[in-house]
């Protein structure tokens, strides 16, 4: 009896591990432009699941296109941004998407959000997951949250 009751206790231990689950993102807010009509942008933190998954998109009512980008200093110094097409989640990782780093480019954000509001993110990977997250909108110019 004491075996079955110690395999019941690491089973459910198990399953309330960070990894025994998919995908989870937390943290998730939107950045609001300071010029009307140019592009917001959206941060979260991605924890990676039990498998590995790929991220391949997001999309929010709040835009009409989500882009995943990364920015990084070039040689120069420069700071450069660049589209990437999809980002690898490994098994336990976590990925932070950060002003200055990774984001999600927000481009025709629709007129009607406001900060102070929560909009849904929906994240899409590769294995056909989706995860939706609710981001807090914030002002122009917000720093990390």
């Amino acid at each position: 009896m004491r075996t079955l009751a110690g395999l019941v206790t690491v089973l459910v231990l198990g399953a309330c591990s960070p990894q025994a689950d998919g995908v989870k993102v937390d943290g998730a807010w939107i950045r609001l432009p300071a010029v009307a009509g140019q592009p917001g942008a959206a941060y979260f933190t991605l924890h990676g699941g039990r498998e590995a998954e790929t991220l391949v998109g997001v999309s929010t009512r709040a835009a009409d296109r989500a882009e995943l980008h990364d920015s990084a200093k070039d040689g120069s110094g420069m700071t450069k941004m660049t589209q990437i097409a999809s980002l690898d989640l490994p098994v336990g990782s976590q990925v932070k998407f950060v002003p200055g780093g990774k984001h999600v480019m927000l481009l025709g954000l629709v007129p009607n959000v406001h900060a102070g509001e929560k909009v849904p993110l929906t994240l899409r990977f590769a294995s056909g997951h989706e995860v939706t997250a609710v981001a807090d909108v914030a002002v122009p110019g917000a720093e990390q949250r």
